[in-house]
């Protein structure tokens, strides 16, 4: 009897702190890591949006001339390494996966506030639609990343969304090829750094450090006696932590694909699910699995049938090759392996600002 009143209070304990933790519904996203045994990598991401987020799959080849899109003084750069991204309205990467096996995730976090940019100043800017493709272009592990972010040689520079009165605000996960992996968030305009291998789950709100205090909290509490339900971030945090550390370990490329699906789907939103109240509830719009070892990037979008892939290995990243598309914005359908698919199309323009 004392111990089942002592697991009731466990529990209806963790229940007020997943409330006070997350007091607000917004856009909302999850990304988790697979590591199984022979190096299998795979990092797989929802992206939960309020309003439709048209996506394409673009190929970017080595050797593209970018700059940062914030006028004058903008970061400029040639990209090292040739990239499948993901789009989103032509106008950001959100997603994505180099050819050495980099992935870049971002995801919105309200409380994110970044740097004063100068037009004059002594530091370039990048535009934020730009920050996972500069990461893309430019880095082939997440040491190499940490290494050249952390010098913060340049000012990320947000905007609104067009059409909308909603700021961009966002923060990075990067992950790697050998299970390294970081965050990257901007709080009270200085940039913050999580660093470790073992960050292998991250949800939008609250910021990083917040969930893994939410998270050690949980880790008290059997996975499989009770997990929170609902469709906050702390909630999904805690799904998907126990979920992608229970599901088999496997160097079978199918089955662990298989397995980091279904953890993203469990914390998926259903679509078009609401609550009165909260007019800005996300829902899941498309989900990815990047298989970092063989270099496939997987995709579904919530609105048709199939999951598809992409080989890497097919694709021509070589200098002077065609940029490449694959529409998926219109709710086209493509089944299997999409690598001939992809159709030669002029780059989109980042969104930036002009001063």
């Amino acid at each position: 009897m004392r111990f089942a009143l002592k697991k009731l209070s466990c529990l209806l304990a963790a229940g007020t702190l997943t409330l006070i933790t997350t007091t607000e519904l917004a856009e909302a996203c999850t990304r988790v890591m697979y590591k199984g045994p022979e190096q299998t990598i795979l990092t797989g991401r929802n992206m939960d949006f309020s309003m439709p987020i048209p996506a394409n799959l673009w190929v970017f080849p080595r050797g593209m001339q970018r700059q940062g899109e914030v006028g004058e003084n903008s970061l400029a750069w040639t990209a090292k390494y040739g990239s499948l991204a993901v789009s989103s309205w032509d106008i950001a990467t959100s997603d994505g996966m180099n050819e050495q096996g980099l992935v870049a995730n971002m995801l919105w976090l309200v409380e994110s506030e970044y740097p004063a940019f100068s037009p004059q100043g002594d530091k370039p800017g990048l535009a934020i639609s730009l920050w996972a493709q500069y990461v893309l272009d430019n880095f082939a592990s997440v040491a190499e990343t940490v290494e050249a972010l952390s010098r913060e040689d340049f000012v990320v520079v947000t905007d609104v969304i067009p059409g909308t009165d909603k700021m961009t605000t966002v923060h990075l996960s990067v992950s790697d090829a050998s299970g390294d992996s970081a965050i990257f968030e901007y709080i009270n305009g200085k940039l913050v750094v999580h660093h470790d291998p073992s960050y292998v789950v991250m949800t939008n709100d609250p910021p990083y450090e917040q969930q893994l205090a939410i998270q050690k909290y949980w880790d008290s509490i059997p996975g499989n006696q009770f997990l929170p339900g609902t469709v906050k971030a702390a909630d999904r945090f805690v799904r998907a932590h126990y979920y992608i550390n229970s599901i088999p370990q496997t160097s079978d490329p199918t089955i662990a694909t298989a397995g980091v699906f279904s953890v993203i789907r469990n914390t998926s939103v259903p679509y078009g699910y609401q609550i009165e109240g909260y007019p800005n509830l996300s829902t899941t719009q498309w989900r990815v699995v990047a298989d970092q070892k063989h270099l496939r990037y997987f995709f579904e979008t919530a609105l048709t049938p199939n999951t598809f892939w992409v080989d890497l290995t097919k694709l021509d990243f070589s200098e002077q090759a065609e940029v490449k598309v694959l529409r998926a914005d219109q709710r086209q359908v493509y089944a299997g392996e999409t690598s001939a698919k992809f159709s030669a199309a002029e780059p989109f323009r980042f969104h930036g600002l002009t001063f």
